[in-house]
């Protein structure tokens, strides 16, 4: 996809001298978490769940997609660097399918649907401003199915899922679906990258 093509958020919320943080679901956590965590700006990355009650606010409850809530990430960023706008932007392009409706490939639930849980109107407003413009714009073959949800609470996954990309490289389900996101990342976004060395 020629990044050119790719027309921006047409609003965006402005700097603040804190950091900002934004919950994307888009599949499986282990894959969309492995894409942010390599983009300037962002500071923290965590995998957890939203959309449901705390009780069950892990793995084992949250697979069976009956539970309300969505696999997520939570990403804390420097909206000098990175706005939502261009965390979206990735979101879209990169991170997952947003025309998938309540899966992502094989992995298929409510709990893989594509959403932003938005934090405040702003978050909201810009979210719902880009999906009209991506299509209008024709980006996808089918129209966005994100759907935008308040974000009520945020739950952190289990230990054992945090970073998991970056620390089991071989195995197979990374290999065949986290590894192609960070391929297409540095091919198409590669001004966004962080530098080697930086955190």
């Amino acid at each position: 996809m020629n990044a050119s093509a790719i027309p921006d958020s047409p609003i965006d919320i402005p700097s603040t001298v804190e950091p900002q943080s934004v919950v994307l679901a888009g599949g499986c956590f282990w894959c969309v978490e492995a894409v942010y965590r390599q983009l300037r700006g962002v500071r923290e990355v965590v995998s957890g769940y939203a959309g449901g009650a705390a009780d069950t606010a892990n793995y084992r409850a949250v697979c069976t997609g009956r539970t309300g809530h969505a696999e997520v990430i939570k990403i804390t960023f420097d909206s000098a660097v990175l706005t939502l706008g261009q965390l979206l932007k990735i979101f879209f392009v990169v991170a997952h399918d947003p025309t998938e409706l309540n899966r992502q490939g094989n992995d298929v639930g409510t709990q893989y649907r594509s959403a932003i849980f938005y934090s405040n109107q702003q978050q909201h407003d810009v979210a719902a401003a880009y999906i009209q413009k991506l299509d209008a714009a024709r980006i996808f073959s089918e129209a966005i199915v994100t759907t935008l949800e308040p974000l009520e609470n945020f739950y952190p996954a289990e230990d054992y899922h945090q970073d998991y990309a970056a620390l089991n490289p071989q195995q197979p389900y990374i290999a065949c679906v986290a590894l192609p996101k960070l391929e297409k990342l540095r091919a198409t976004f590669p001004e966004m990258l962080k530098k080697t060395g930086t955190s």
